[in-house]
């Protein structure tokens, strides 16, 4: 229990029994002595010139890698533009070691550091401006060490923003996402917001883990409460902030927190990895109702190389989805609209029991039909129970549906009563054909099914595919590339280097897609 405090409270207990002073270097331990009556002197820790970690550290340097068998790497530049290099001799695994125990122990002395996570084989640490990953055997294969810290602190001032995006950030938005690839620089743009609001007044929050972001004192930083984002939420309720920083949410309790504190009346800022500003909405569909999204977001800020590139906004309709034409497929759509132009870029909705994200701009067939094709194999999968088809778009009217062929009757069904309902339903009319006349197209992107074994990652595609040379990419970053087996399913072994960057994309909640190739 040494980790819930089982040992201090032993020593403390110790010192009241005897009646004995308590010397301590901890600060908490001193802190807790003297609430509890007992007397206790604070030992000051001696000044130390460095920590051992900044000796790798200059002024242009974003991150240090220190790994046993490498000589130390360190990324240098700014968000989005930084050279990895690397610079002195090979680090032996006591290098490494002594260099993480001296990390630990400054984090323990230091009032301004504290240890965020310490798990057999991980260790988080934030040292004053450093947030510093230590992994060990048997977690990593060789003892390493991953410190980070912001090059620059910006305000939005430095930013250059338009006078209408900080008229909307004073005004309007109250659900914002900031997204971007990593490394992009969303952190150092949402701390340049978070002290906007404090300046303006406004009481402001954060919620991180770790807690890595450099604010002033007038903004508490919370963390996973009990390691529970949801039970910091209940806390943040109570305290009433005007706006609280949600930073890094992967997984769905943290899209949910976020949600549920919104819809409370709360200001929340959104920090999110993506590779496009629309794929941050994304990761709220199916998470929560889709009619509430707007509620919860109505502003995303996408940061590239360090500055703002996209700004998007959402709003909530009930209309004929952009290229349909039959008024009785009018529906509840949210628009998704470039900010400084008022364009209508996306539109999400139902198609079928499937949600479709859906570019509005595009030539030749509409781009409507080409991203609801999804929505109707799984319509179709449902009314057949065919699991094996595929959906061609002819035209703004027309598709293909590609069936087995001893399936084809059950399809059209008796006089076409089947296919005659399923069209109506669709609104478009429906060519059933042989699914052995499917082409791979490549180049076309597909989102699969992704399921678990003990040892086993398996993504099942449309059967067409089988022995299709395929890549897979995590929020469109390249992962590998290989051929998809019998069946339409791809099988990753979780042991091999393929199978690690598959689970380590899944652990954070990155979207797999996987695309054709010649």
């Amino acid at each position: 229990m040494a980790k819930e405090g089982a040992i201090d409270r032993l020593i403390r207990h110790v010192a009241g029994a005897y009646d004995a002073i308590l010397l301590t270097g901890d600060l908490v331990q001193y802190r807790m002595a003297r609430i509890e009556g007992i007397e206790a002197i604070y030992m000051e820790p001696r000044k130390e010139a460095r920590f051992r970690i900044e000796n790798y550290f200059d002024p242009e340097t974003m991150s240090v890698h220190l790994r046993a068998g490498l000589p130390p790497r360190r990324k240098r530049g700014r968000p989005g533009e930084f050279a990895l290099e690397y610079e002195g001799d090979v680090l032996t695994e006591e290098d490494v070691r002594e260099i993480a125990r001296d990390i630990v122990e400054r984090a323990r002395r230091d009032p301004k550091s504290f240890i965020e996570i310490d798990e057999k084989g991980a260790t988080v640490v934030q040292l004053r401006e450093y947030r510093i990953a230590i992994t060990m055997p048997p977690f990593s294969d060789a003892p390493e060490i991953t410190a980070v810290r912001p090059v620059v602190k910006l305000s939005l001032e430095d930013y250059n923003l338009d006078e209408r995006l900080l008229r909307r950030l004073r005004e309007r938005a109250e659900g914002i996402l900031v997204s971007g690839a990593p490394g992009a620089g969303k952190s150092t743009f949402v701390q340049a917001v978070a002290e906007y609001y404090a300046s303006l007044n406004r009481i402001v929050k954060t919620m991180e883990k770790p807690r890595d972001l450099v604010l002033s004192n007038e903004i508490t930083q919370y963390t996973a409460l009990e390691g529970s984002m949801a039970r910091t939420g209940d806390i943040l309720l109570l305290v009433r902030p005007d706006y609280t920083v949600f930073d890094e949410m992967r997984t769905t309790d943290d899209f949910r927190v976020f949600a549920d504190m919104r819809l409370a009346g709360v200001g929340m800022i959104g920090v999110v990895h993506a590779s496009r500003a629309v794929d941050a909405i994304q990761r709220f569909v199916g998470r929560v109702e889709l009619g509430m999204i707007p509620q919860i977001v109505d502003t995303v800020i996408h940061i590239e190389k360090g500055r703002v590139s996209t700004v998007l906004t959402l709003s909530y309709a009930v209309k004929v989805p952009s290229g349909m034409h039959v008024e009785d497929l009018a529906r509840p759509v949210i628009e998704v609209r470039d900010f400084f132009t008022d364009q209508l870029l996306y539109e999400l909705y139902t198609f079928g029991e499937q949600i479709v994200v859906v570019p509005v701009k595009g030539e030749g067939v509409s781009g409507v039909l080409k991203y609801a094709a999804r929505g109707i194999e799984e319509e179709v999968r449902r009314l057949t129970g065919i699991p094996a088809l595929k959906v061609e778009v002819l035209s703004e009217n027309k598709v293909a549906l590609y069936v087995p062929e001893d399936e084809i009757p059950h399809v059209i069904g008796q006089g076409g009563k089947r296919i005659s309902a399923l069209e109506k339903e669709l609104g478009i009319s429906v060519d059933v054909r042989p699914l052995g006349e499917v082409a791979v197209v490549p180049g076309e992107e597909f989102t699969p099914e992704v399921s678990m074994t003990k040892n086993t990652v398996k993504m099942r595609l449309p059967p067409h595919l089988q022995r299709a040379k395929v890549a897979i990419y995590a929020d469109s970053e390249f992962l590998f590339a290989c051929n998809v087996g019998s069946g339409g399913v791809i099988k990753v072994r979780k042991s091999t280097a393929t199978g690690k960057m598959l689970m380590k994309a899944l652990k954070r909640g990155a979207r797999i897609t996987v695309r054709t190739v010649d």
